[in-house]
């Protein structure tokens, strides 16, 4: 499925979202303007301003209102990812130099602040107090998501349960409130917006396992980074704990966290998961979530944003990259 027809009737309008974003490195401060051209370059596949927009297309659809609110999202999720950056010490993130890798870590780290303040000047823009709290609820729940991620590294006592918690708060919650705040500033019913919330939730879930199932398998020119670079990382994902339910004690995954400059126990860890049906088991559990999130439309009429929002959980659950 290609991308560049995936978002239907709001394709021509992710340019506008795309000016809102390239209009924010237009900074006084030469330097800064360099760093937020770095960070928002051109090229990732704003999938999440599109599910706001297209979830802004079931009643009044104010681009005047979904731009800002769009770009916001858009900003606030790169923002993450330029503190993962710093978290991980990044060089590239999808074969890209990192601002990261051409920056102090000090320097990188304030100018993730700086995009999130910026997020949230564009999502006031929107005038809506709830998508204000909304934008706010949805900063703290990813916040606690890698704070818990970040305190449980090359920790191999956790649980599917536990996995599935931390990514609703450090990914779907993201979704879910590009869904939602869509709904919102367009004037949705109640039980439209509570369909679109679930449908944006269960699609992020499933979003997140897949990206942690290409971890294993992707290619790495594709994908941009290593081939187990969360386990390298301590980071225990949907696969390898599942493997860990299977050998809970001769496991080289617990190896590999006891002895994390040890490579040989990463690559056993990486053949055992690729050897087996984990990865099968994994991709079934986000068909479940993916069948979820298309559930969750039901409620909603036949419509190009719903055609759309349903290509959409298709794409997601069969991309590669």
């Amino acid at each position: 499925m290609r991308v560049d027809t995936l978002y239907g009737p709001v394709q021509q309008d992710l340019s506008l979202v795309e000016e809102a974003l390239t209009s924010i490195k237009d900074v006084e401060f030469p330097v800064l303007g360099d760093m937020l051209a770095l960070a928002l370059r051109p090229g990732g596949k704003r999938l999440r301003p599109a599910l706001a927009l297209l979830s802004g297309g079931f009643c009044e659809y104010r681009l005047e209102l979904l731009v800002p609110l769009a770009a916001s999202i858009e900003l606030l999720h790169t923002a993450t990812l330029v503190h993962d950056d710093v978290i991980d010490n990044a060089e590239l993130r999808r074969g890209q130099p990192t601002a990261n890798s051409s920056f102090r870590n000090s320097t990188t780290v304030m100018l993730g602040d700086y995009m999130f303040a910026h997020a949230a000047n564009l999502v006031a823009q929107t005038g809506n107090i709830r998508v204000i709290r909304l934008f706010a609820d949805t900063l703290r729940r990813m916040a606690l998501g890698e704070i818990v991620q970040d305190m449980a590294a090359y920790d191999a006592d956790q649980t599917v349960d536990s996995y599935l918690q931390r990514i609703g708060g450090k990914t779907a919650s993201l979704f879910s409130t590009a869904c939602e705040g869509g709904a919102i500033v367009s004037g949705a019913t109640e039980d439209w917006v509570s369909a679109l919330r679930d449908y944006g939730y269960n699609l992020g879930i499933s979003f997140q396992i897949v990206d942690d199932i290409l971890d294993f398998v992707g290619d790495e020119a594709e994908m941009g980074k290593p081939v187990g670079s969360d386990l390298l990382q301590g980071t225990l994902t949907l696969p390898s704990l599942l493997l860990l339910d299977r050998s809970p004690d001769d496991n080289p995954v617990r190896q590999l966290f006891a002895h994390s400059t040890r490579r040989e126990y990463l690559d056993e860890a990486l053949a055992m998961i690729r050897d087996s049906d984990i990865l099968s088991k994994a991709a079934e559990i986000a068909n479940d979530y993916g069948a979820k999130a298309r559930r969750a439309l039901e409620v909603l009429p036949d419509s190009p944003s719903k055609r759309a929002l349903e290509d959409i959980t298709e794409y997601v659950l069969e991309r590669r990259t």
